[in-house]
């Protein structure tokens, strides 16, 4: 089965302030190249998501600091970017069509935020027909919110896509 590895917003944003880091954001970010290189090692594409916000005063606008890819990812200039606007990924994209293109039939997940963009792109994904994606324990995360924890948040969003729209996998299956 043709995997890609689907790596969602892992931006600037949750990394270089400090009130907008991502729980756990230091073990996540060495997670999420854990899985990287492990991708690049079986010549799985990596496909790179990036939000973008359509107001040019955003701090996720186009061209900000706060908006770039992460500098600590294990990225390489022949890597797939597809920006996005919305929490879909797929939604006015080209993230189907390069899935076709490239006969892609299983997707593993890693990002950010669990609750937002993450859960969105899965469930959507699972509804356009690629229902045996994955995920990688430890490869995503959020913030804080003024109801639950993140980890609580991460659990429980676990609880509910594990065995329906993912199989979570263990990181231990993901080390070279």
């Amino acid at each position: 089965m043709k995997q890609a590895l689907i790596v969602i917003d892992m931006q600037e944003i949750f990394f270089s302030e400090e009130q907008n880091y991502l729980y756990q954001h230091e073990q996540l970010l060495e997670n999420v190249n854990m899985v990287i290189d492990w991708a690049r090692k079986k010549a799985i594409p990596v496909i790179f998501i990036q939000h973008t916000d359509q107001n040019p005063s955003d701090e996720m606008a186009k061209g900000k600091y706060a908006w770039e890819l992460h500098k600590g990812l294990h990225r390489k200039s022949s890597d797939i970017v597809i920006e996005k606007i919305t929490w879909d990924s797929f939604y006015q994209t080209i993230l189907e069509k390069t899935l076709k293109n490239l006969g892609i039939e299983q997707l593993i997940f890693a990002g950010a935020q669990t609750e937002f963009c993450l859960d969105t792109t899965m469930r959507i994904a699972y509804s356009k027909g690629y229902q045996q994606n994955l995920l990688v324990e430890g490869t995503h995360s959020t913030l804080n919110s003024n109801q639950l924890s993140a980890e609580q948040i991460m659990k429980h969003h676990e609880s509910v896509w594990n065995n329906r729209f993912v199989q979570i996998h263990s990181i231990d299956l993901y080390k070279l």
